[in-house]
């Protein structure tokens, strides 16, 4: 008996590796797929750029993609969701809400923020500004645009509603009128205009928006 539950549990075993083995897979054919999406949408533009064309270069089907992403809308979805992870093994969003169960200090709260912005900004604003230019004639990109804008924002309101409950928004303003600087500081036309042509470095853009959002949100 000892010998068949030794035998069980090597299968069990096997099948655990196995399965961790696919999904690995997967997820490292995702990132392939994303990466030649992101680079082929900015180097040749949204219209251009062609399912076929992105199948090709990453050796997928083109049923693959459509079957994981449904198309390019799908596809610029992935990547902003992906750009939006962030550069540490922990996700941005989970970051953001580890500081504000932690700190105590309001505008210690904004400047990591300001930093969660530094760091994704050039991450997404790319993708962000190429959905927003494509969708002026993309009946389905306007959905999109309007979908992760909204998104954003019910973030952004989050944020605002737990500065509003601990007592830290200065008089008059409610918690919708932080959610909407919020939302403003943390828009990629905002990046665009600041960084990609004014030429602003990205560490004096945190410290902009960091002391911008604290002079309009917080208490003195």
């Amino acid at each position: 008996m000892a010998t068949i539950g030794r035998a069980a549990d090597r299968v069990k075993a096997r099948r655990a590796y196995d399965s961790s083995r696919r999904q690995e897979h997967a997820r490292q054919m995702r990132d392939r797929l994303l990466d030649v999406a992101e680079h082929r949408f900015l180097t040749d533009g949204y219209e251009p750029t062609t399912i076929a064309s992105i199948a090709a270069e990453a050796g997928v089907s083109v049923d693959t993609i459509y079957k994981g992403f449904g198309g390019k809308p799908g596809l610029i979805r992935g990547i902003r969701a992906r750009a939006l992870l962030g550069s540490d093994p922990v996700p941005a969003e989970q970051r953001s809400d580890e500081l504000q169960a932690r700190e105590r200090d309001p505008r210690q709260i904004i400047r990591g923020w300001a930093d969660f912005t530094v760091e994704l900004a050039p991450r997404a604003a790319p993708i962000l500004l190429l959905l927003r230019d494509a969708a002026a004639s993309d009946p389905d990109l306007r959905s999109l645009l309007k979908e992760l804008d909204a998104d954003r924002l019910r973030r952004m309101a989050e944020n605002a509603r737990r500065l509003a409950k601990a007592g830290h928004l200065r008089s008059g303003v409610s918690a919708a009128d932080a959610a909407t600087v919020l939302w403003t500081y943390s828009a990629p036309e905002l990046y665009e205009l600041l960084v990609l042509r004014r030429g602003m470095p990205l560490e004096e853009f945190g410290r902009f928006i960091g002391d911008a959002m604290i002079a309009a949100v917080l208490r003195p």
